[in-house]
């Protein structure tokens, strides 16, 4: 007879944090965006940014309209026109005096909808307009860069290192965007060019998980070849 296999505490606690990680990932535990039965509901500055009616955001803010105002989920107009990737309606809204860098209910603020959406022309306008890539955002007590490393949006990576988002910022599942680069991502192409972007930032490889494991420990710990090589090249050159 097979004998049980004995886990320690550690090793449990370890597969807890892999098992929120992966719930991390889903879209019900992250974003919500508005639903279709939301979208058709809406009225005012809502409707008007979730169609990208430039015009109807005018004329409201003339008539002292409330740019932050906020639908059931916290949303704001910003919020909902970032979800829908109106450009132009953030144009006009942030114009006209709207918070650019307010949260929503879940913890989001534009610049993290985009980047979680791979949303590279929303997210270059964000930022053009003064959006900030440095907030904290979501339950998980992250950054922009991170959900974009976690992903492997190595676009949004880019555009989010070159504005001067956090590179070593540590999330309450004690992750950086590194770590989040090899361990939720599957050691494919998009992942490794986000990898590669960390590091050629500057990132600090030394980080650690609770577990005490770096990025490179983690890489070879999945056979993630290429990742490790990178990894090892970077630790030799530093």
């Amino acid at each position: 007879m097979r004998s049980t296999p004995f886990y320690s505490a550690r090793q449990l606690f370890a597969a807890l944090i892999l098992g929120l990680a992966a719930a991390a990932g889903t879209q019900a535990l992250a974003q919500v965006a508005p639903t279709a039965a939301e979208a058709v509901a809406y009225t005012g500055l809502h409707a008007a940014a979730q169609k990208g009616d430039v015009a109807k955001i005018d004329r409201l803010a003339a008539a002292n309209a409330d740019l932050n105002a906020r639908d059931g989920n916290g949303r704001t107009p910003l919020h909902v026109a970032a979800f829908a990737g109106q450009r132009e309606a953030i144009k006009a809204l942030v114009k006209r005096g709207a918070d650019i860098n307010l949260l929503d209910k879940d913890r989001y603020d534009g610049v993290t909808i985009a980047a979680v959406a791979n949303d590279e022309e929303t997210l270059r306008v964000l930022l053009a307009l003064g959006a900030s890539a440095k907030l904290v955002t979501s339950r998980y007590d992250g950054t922009a860069l991170i959900a974009a490393a976690h992903l492997g949006h190595a676009g949004v990576v880019k555009q989010l290192i070159a504005a001067g988002a956090p590179l070593n910022h540590v999330n309450n599942l004690h992750w950086t965007a590194a770590i989040e680069a090899v361990v939720l991502g599957d050691g494919g192409v998009r992942h490794q060019e986000t990898l590669r972007a960390l590091i050629n930032a500057g990132a600090n490889l030394q980080l650690t998980d609770r577990e005490g494991n770096t990025p490179l420990q983690l890489a070879r710990s999945r056979s993630y070849q290429e990742m490790v090589d990178m990894l090892e090249r970077a630790g030799t050159a530093r």
